[in-house]
């Protein structure tokens, strides 16, 4: 695949059951106040190092706050090779409605 797929949070949920990566792109602050459990925070700070370092081949999710900006991200990871990336709908406010209890609050 050379793009993204937009995916709703309970398929997304049942990715990270199936042992997919899932990224979070918004800033420090609101990562830390909480975000989807086992999400590695991505910046740009942080960004060269997960690409250099992710396993490629296993699925990807990208969250953002409502599923905007992870489409940019989501395509720009397909771009530098992964190989199934997703675009969380409705980002991390729909997430947390949906799953509170897969929430990590700092």
């Amino acid at each position: 695949m050379t793009d993204f797929q937009r995916i709703a949070p309970d398929a997304a949920a049942q990715l990270l059951d199936s042992d997919a990566t899932v990224v979070d792109i918004r800033d420090p602050h609101s990562y830390q106040a909480g975000h989807i459990s086992g999400a590695r925070h991505l910046d740009n700070d942080s960004v060269q190092q997960f690409v250099a370092s992710a396993d490629r081949q296993r699925p990807l999710v990208v969250c953002c706050y409502h599923g905007n900006s992870s489409q940019q991200a989501a395509a720009w990871l397909a771009s530098v090779g992964f190989a199934e990336v997703y675009s969380l709908d409705g980002g991390f406010e729909l997430w947390q409605q949906q799953f509170p209890s897969r929430v990590r609050r700092a």
